[in-house]
C-alpha cells in the first residue's frame, strides 16, 4: 500500500508539473495572472502555429521591437477545441482570437456574443495527393479516403464546391476528420489517399518529396479566407480602443508580411523559432513557393466572402443558416486595405 501511494503522489506532482509547464509556456498563465483588457494591461490573442494566424505572432513581435511594449499577449494552442474553450470559457482573459470562419458563424448561430472584427489571412491551403497516386484531377477523388480537419474547416467547404463541380458529392469519397499535424504522416504511408488544410503541412509534404498539390485554394477559389479574428462583444463595448489598436496592428503587419520577399523569410526566422517551435525552412517554403501561396494584404471583411460562406455551410450541412452577415461581423474596425501602411521595421541579422 505503502508503494501505490507513494506512486500515486509521484503521478500526481508530475501531472501538476506537465500542466503548469504548459500554462506557463504555452498558455502564459503567470505572465497574465491578472490580465484583462485595459487597465494598462496585456490581454490574451490564441493562435495556432499556422500560416493562417501569422499576423498574430508578427504584430507582437514588431511591437516589441519597435516600441517595446506588449499590446496583447499571443496564447498558442495546439487545436481549435482548447481554443476555443478558452476563449469561450475565460473571456476576460482571452477576448480575442484567431478561429475558423465557419466556426465564428455557428457560435453566432448559438447565440455565442462574438464579432468578427478582420481576416487573418487569404489563400494559404490545397489538397494534396501522393505523388505516386493516381489522382490527377478532382474526378479522380471518387472512392478515395481524404482527410479534413474537422466539422468547421473551411477546407471542408472547398472540397464540397470542388466535388460539386464535377458533380460529385461527398457520398462519392470517403472523408476523415484528422488533425492537421497527423495528415503528412497518414499520407506519406498511404493511410489516406489525400489531405486537406492550412498550411504548413500541406508543404510540409512536398518539401519532404511525397506529396503532390492537386490544386492550391487560390487557383480554385481566389481570396478564400479560412481563418479570422474573432472578439467578444463585451470587449468591444468596453475597450474599443484596444481592440483597435490590436486590429490596426494585424493590417499593418499583413502588408509588411507582403511588402517583400526579405520580410516573409524574416517572419518565417522569428515566428518558427520564437513563436511556432517549427524548424524555419518549413515557413520559407510555405511562404514563397510560390510567393502568393499565402497573402495577408487584403484583409477587411467583406460581406460577399461571408455570404457564400454561408451559402456553402448551409448546403454542406454545417451552418443553420439563421445567422448573417451584420450578426457576426463588426466592419468598423478594419482600416480600408488600400490606406494601411506597413510598418518601417526591419529584423536586425
Amino acid at each position: 500500500m505503502k508503494l501505490i501511494r507513494t506512486l500515486v503522489t509521484v503521478l500526481t506532482v508530475w501531472l501538476l508539473a506537465i500542466t503548469l509547464l504548459h500554462g506557463g509556456l504555452n498558455l502564459r498563465w503567470f505572465d497574465r495572472a491578472a490580465a484583462g483588457v485595459g487597465q494598462g494591461k496585456t490581454f490574451g490573442v490564441g493562435f495556432l502555429p499556422v500560416t493562417c494566424h501569422l499576423t498574430c505572432p508578427v504584430t507582437h513581435y514588431i511591437n516589441q521591437n519597435m516600441e517595446k511594449t506588449d499590446l496583447f499577449q499571443p496564447m498558442r494552442f495546439s487545436a481549435f477545441p482548447e481554443l476555443k474553450e478558452m476563449f469561450l470559457g475565460r473571456p476576460t482573459e482571452m477576448p480575442a482570437t484567431f478561429i475558423l470562419a465557419p466556426m465564428a458563424i455557428a457560435l453566432r448561430e448559438q447565440g455565442v456574443k462574438i464579432k468578427i472584427v478582420h481576416l487573418g489571412h487569404r489563400d494559404g491551403s490545397a489538397v494534396v495527393v501522393h505523388k505516386d497516386s493516381g489522382i490527377f484531377q478532382t474526378q479522380d477523388l471518387r472512392g478515395k479516403t481524404v482527410a479534413i480537419p474537422g466539422r468547421y474547416a473551411n477546407q471542408r467547404l472547398i472540397l464540397f464546391r470542388e466535388l460539386k463541380k464535377v458533380g460529385m458529392t461527398f457520398d462519392d469519397i470517403k472523408v476523415v476528420e484528422m488533425p492537421p499535424p497527423d495528415m503528412p504522416a497518414a499520407l506519406q504511408s498511404r493511410s489516406v489517399d489525400a489531405i486537406t488544410s492550412g498550411e504548413p503541412f500541406m508543404g510540409q509534404t512536398e518539401l519532404d518529396g511525397y506529396g503532390r498539390v492537386l490544386w492550391q485554394v487560390k487557383d480554385v477559389w481566389p481570396g478564400f479566407i479560412s481563418c479570422v479574428l474573432a472578439v467578444q462583444e463585451d470587449a468591444i463595448r468596453d475597450h474599443r480602443d484596444e481592440i483597435q489598436r490590436l486590429v490596426n496592428g494585424i493590417a499593418a503587419s499583413g502588408k509588411w508580411i507582403d511588402q517583400s520577399m526579405t520580410h516573409r523569410m524574416d517572419a518565417a526566422q522569428f515566428v518558427a523559432k520564437n513563436y511556432y517551435n517549427q524548424n524555419p525552412r518549413l515557413l520559407e517554403f510555405v511562404l514563397s513557393k510560390p510567393p502568393d501561396r499565402v497573402t495577408y494584404s487584403r484583409l477587411a471583411p467583406m460581406r460577399a466572402d461571408f455570404e457564400e460562406i454561408e451559402r456553402l455551410g448551409k448546403e454542406a450541412g454545417v451552418l443553420k443558416g439563421t445567422a448573417h452577415y451584420e450578426d457576426y461581423v463588426d466592419e468598423s474596425f478594419a482600416p480600408d486595405p488600400a490606406t494601411v501602411q506597413p510598418p518601417v521595421f526591419e529584423v536586425k541579422k
